[in-house]
């Protein structure tokens, strides 16, 4: 594994043994003694990332309201849009998986790269710094910001949730809604349920902040399963 090569590619220099790490999946680690993982970088460059991510769209998207503020930030560090930048950089080549990852095909499994990209930029972050964080998340990720009305139209996650139950043959269970707080400071929360568990949950200043947050929550599930709709004889 030249990983000269994969630093090249992702434009920064990155300690050798941090990179390793980040590139290391926990299928991986647990066939070889429970080495470390690279799960703690992916939390951190998950961090990283949102932060990132908020204050360029907060600075540069002056005219979107906060429930579409937070639409974009989705539609952008969502696993559907890291794993295809690290399908673009060629993480999956450098992945260090255990041999059920590696028959399952996980050099081209979405949450997997998703996860890995953010690992790396944990890595990044740890060796360099928030700046060059910063840069990296700039070349690789703000290019997908370049057409904000499309993420919009096509990354709302109210209706994309609403096709996943639709594509099922189900309804959608309804936004429950909670007002707490005084007057001065509303806060509205929503949870989504079905089949008698939490699915998704979210809170804002108004019913649609929460209720988007709560379906970004519910798309982001991976306990979330539907069965798939019978076709019609």
């Amino acid at each position: 594994m030249n990983l000269n090569v994969l630093c090249n590619r992702l434009g920064v220099e990155i300690e050798p043994q941090l990179l390793e790490l980040a590139l290391t999946h926990r299928s991986y680690s647990y066939e070889h003694g429970n080495l470390p993982s690279n799960e703690r970088l992916e939390f951190l460059g998950d961090s990283v990332l949102g932060f990132v991510v908020t204050a360029h769209i907060y600075e540069t998207l002056t005219d979107l309201s906060e429930a579409d503020l937070s639409t974009v930030k989705h539609a952008v560090v969502s696993a559907r849009a890291l794993a295809s930048l690290a399908t673009e950089i060629g993480l999956g080549n450098y992945l260090r998986l255990g041999k059920s990852a590696e028959k399952d095909g996980g050099r081209t499994t979405m949450n997997l790269l998703a996860d890995a990209f953010e690992a790396v930029l944990g890595a990044i972050y740890i060796s360099n710094g928030i700046d060059e964080a910063a840069e990296f998340v700039a070349r690789w990720v703000f290019p997908l910001l370049s057409d904000v009305e499309g993420l919009l139209r096509n990354a709302d996650p109210k209706a994309q949730l609403h096709k996943m139950f639709q594509a099922a043959g189900i309804d959608q269970p309804p936004y429950e809604i909670e007002r707490q707080g005084p007057d001065h400071a509303i806060e509205f929360s929503a949870t989504l349920t079905y089949e008698g568990k939490l699915i998704g949950k979210g809170t804002g200043r108004s019913k649609k902040l929460a209720e988007t947050e709560a379906a970004i929550s519910a798309l982001a599930n991976t306990e979330l399963t539907l069965p798939k709709r019978k076709k019609a004889k």
